[in-house]
């Protein structure tokens, strides 16, 4: 927990954080099923700036989150872990939306790419590396 006379603001951040992760995959999940779809609206610089904006954001609620718990992704090994996969769910989801990729190929990124965010939670959820394997 945070060092006390920060503790009110965990809960805010927290929530911060869970809301901007929903918002973050839900927007990537519809824009990718568009693009599959072939519509080119996913793909204009509008809808990309959003993403980049919500991910951002998200990406300093999280930071705040490690500072206020004290949290360091070298010494928790589950932190450390998330962290990596955020990589991985960037890679698979930058080539869920690449219009040179076959449909098929395209979207078995997308389904790799939601399975690998769906194991990222679980680790956050668990606090444990394994996620929803942890003993």
């Amino acid at each position: 927990m945070p060092p006390s006379d920060i503790a009110w603001a965990y809960p805010l951040l927290l929530k911060t954080h869970l809301g901007l992760v929903a918002t973050s995959v839900g927007l990537f999940a519809v824009r990718a099923l568009a693009a599959l779809q072939g519509q080119g609206w996913p793909l204009r610089q509008g809808w990309r700036r959003t993403s980049e904006a919500v991910d951002s954001a998200l990406l300093v609620a999280g930071g705040s989150l490690w500072w206020l718990l004290q949290l360091n992704p070298l010494h928790t090994p589950w932190l450390g872990l998330k962290l990596c996969l955020l990589l991985v769910y960037i890679a698979l989801g930058s080539m869920a939306m690449r219009q040179t990729s076959s449909t098929r190929t395209r979207a078995l990124f997308l389904l790799a790419a939601l399975l690998c965010v769906a194991f990222m939670a679980s680790i956050a959820l668990a606090r444990h590396p394994l996620g929803w394997w942890a003993p």
